[in-house]
């Protein structure tokens, strides 16, 4: 197991004491964690991020019970996401207008083959998935191999391409049953925090599967890339 720090130490302890928070209240705790930590302790100097986790009621294992999705958050990630596109004819100068950071086909792929992963979203139009496909054992477990139920894969590469810079984020449930997103930065104000995560859990109610049975979010928790979890009543 992994030795904590001082800091991690003193925030875990911080935070365990909070107990089950509102959305608004829990916010407004990570965002405040620091506050009051000992002058020895040094605070963190870049913006972290801020994901959320929420513990859903269903089995992964079973196709029908996959929940998986992609939303714009009302006031984007704080990031911009470099975007690749796999398209061809009048597509490639859309893509390039609407903002993609590479446009390409088959030369795009064969750069990927040898290694290049720089780039957090791809966007590929219908007819270049059979370019696209044999990609799949690269792109698929880094969660960047282009989908139609994601939007990914789209014949409006333009529209995609704005929607993913402005914030636009995916997700996925995980093995455990969880899924992880990222809803901003720590120099968002708490109002555009919360409504991002508003925004995101009412869409993720949106997807309950048919088949799951029971209480479907059992657990929300709210964190920064260098934060302990804050409990998030649901």
């Amino acid at each position: 197991m992994a030795r904590q720090s001082k800091r991690m130490k003193s925030l875990s302890k911080k935070a365990a004491g909070l107990g089950l928070l509102q959305l608004p209240d829990a916010v407004k705790a990570l965002k405040g964690l620091e506050e009051g930590l000992p002058k020895a302790i040094k605070r963190i100097g870049f913006d972290q991020t801020v994901e959320i986790a929420v513990r859903l009621g269903v089995d992964p294992r079973q196709a029908d019970q996959i929940v998986r999705g992609s939303i714009v958050l009302p006031h984007g990630i704080g990031k911009s996401q470099r975007v690749i596109v796999f398209a061809q004819g009048d597509n490639v100068k859309l893509a390039q207008s609407a903002g993609a950071d590479l446009v390409g086909g088959k030369e795009l792929a064969d750069k990927i083959k040898d290694g290049w992963l720089d780039f957090d979203v791809a966007i590929a139009t219908p007819d270049m998935m059979g370019v696209v496909g044999p990609l799949g054992r690269v792109l698929g477990p880094r969660g960047l191999m282009p989908s139609p139920r994601a939007g990914t894969v789209t014949q409006d590469v333009a529209t995609a391409v704005r929607e993913y810079k402005a914030g636009k984020v995916e997700f996925r449930v995980d093995n455990g049953s969880n899924v992880h997103c990222v809803v901003g930065r720590m120099s968002f104000d708490s109002d555009k925090l919360t409504e991002n995560i508003e925004s995101l859990l009412s869409f993720i109610r949106s997807l309950k599967p048919n088949a799951s049975k029971g209480v479907y979010v059992r657990g929300v928790v709210v964190s920064a890339t260098m934060m302990p979890a804050i409990l998030v009543a649901v």
